[in-house]
C-alpha cells in the first residue's frame, strides 16, 4: 500500500500495523515485523488477550517458509469472496455501481491529501485503513463503524476456514467499538462459477449484482475531516 501526499496530520499506529498484516507478505514486509509488534504494543490500544492473538500471528509470518507465508496469502485473500479485502467486492460485487463508488473513494482520499499509486484500488481494506489512520480518533471509529458490518463477514469468513488472520480483523473490529462474533456467511461458490461469463442481458453471476425493483447496495463516501501525513510504500507504523 502506497499513499504519498503533502501535508502532514497526526496518524494511527495500530490501524497501519493492522493494514500491514493484511498485506501481501513478502521479504519488505517480514523484514519490519518486529517493529510492527513493538509499535502495537507502544500503543496498546488494544485489549491484552487481542494482542497475543496479534503477537502469533507475527511469530506465524516470520517463522514459516517465505514461499509457505505468501502461497497461504494468496489462497486466502485472493482466491474466494468471502475473504476478499476489496471492500466493494463485499458491497457491489461486479454491478455497475462499482465504479462510481470507486470514484467517489478516491475523491474522499485525494481531498485529504493522499493519493493512490497507479494500480491501487481504493476499496482495497489495506488502502482504507491507512486512511481511517490519518482520520482523528473519533471519527477513524466512526469510519469503522461505517464498514463493520463487512469486516464482520470477512472476520466469519475468514474463521470458518480456520485463518490465523481472524484475529486482525476482529481487532479492527473493537477499535470500531464492536464485538466480534460469527455472522452467517452463505458458501462461497466454485472458482469456475464465478469467473463464468454472465448470460447476455441478464445481469452478472455475482451476489452483488442488482436487478430492476431489487434495492441497491450502499456505497462508502467518506466526506474528509483534515489532511494527513505521508505513508510511503514498507514504512514501518
Amino acid at each position: 500500500m502506497s499513499f504519498f501526499n503533502t501535508t502532514p496530520v497526526l496518524a494511527t499506529k495500530t490501524l497501519r500495523v493492522l493494514a500491514h498484516l493484511l498485506s501481501y507478505p513478502d521479504a519488505e514486509l517480514r523484514a519490519h515485523l518486529p517493529e510492527l509488534h513493538a509499535a502495537l504494543h507502544d500503543e496498546a490500544a488494544l485489549s491484552a488477550a487481542r494482542l497475543a492473538e496479534l503477537d502469533a500471528l507475527i511469530t506465524r509470518l516470520s517463522r514459516r517458509r517465505p514461499l509457505d507465508v505468501e502461497a497461504d496469502h494468496v489462497e486466502l485473500f485472493d482466491r474466494g469472496r468471502g475473504t476478499a479485502l476489496h471492500l466493494f467486492e463485499h458491497v457491489h460485487g461486479d454491478s455497475r455501481d462499482r465504479g462510481p463508488a470507486m470514484v467517489d473513494l478516491c475523491q474522499t482520499y485525494e481531498a485529504a491529501g493522499l493519493f493512490l499509486a497507479p494500480g491501487e484500488l481504493p476499496d482495497h481494506l489495506t488502502v482504507v485503513l491507512q486512511y481511517a489512520s490519518t482520520q482523528p480518533p473519533a471519527q477513524a471509529k466512526a469510519f469503522l463503524g461505517e464498514i463493520a458490518h463487512i469486516l464482520q463477514v470477512i472476520f466469519s469468513a475468514l474463521l470458518r476456514r480456520e485463518a490465523a488472520h481472524a484475529c486482525v480483523l476482529a481487532a479492527l473490529l473493537d477499535l470500531a467499538g464492536e464485538k466480534a462474533q460469527a455472522v452467517t456467511v452463505p458458501p462461497e461458490p466454485e472458482l469456475d462459477e464465478i469467473w463464468a461469463e454472465p448470460m447476455a442481458f441478464d445481469g452478472c453471476s455475482t451476489q452483488g449484482q442488482a436487478r430492476p425493483g431489487q434495492p441497491q447496495p450502499i456505497q462508502i463516501v467518506r466526506t474528509p475531516v483534515r489532511t494527513a501525513t505521508q505513508v510511503t510504500p514498507g514504512a514501518s507504523a
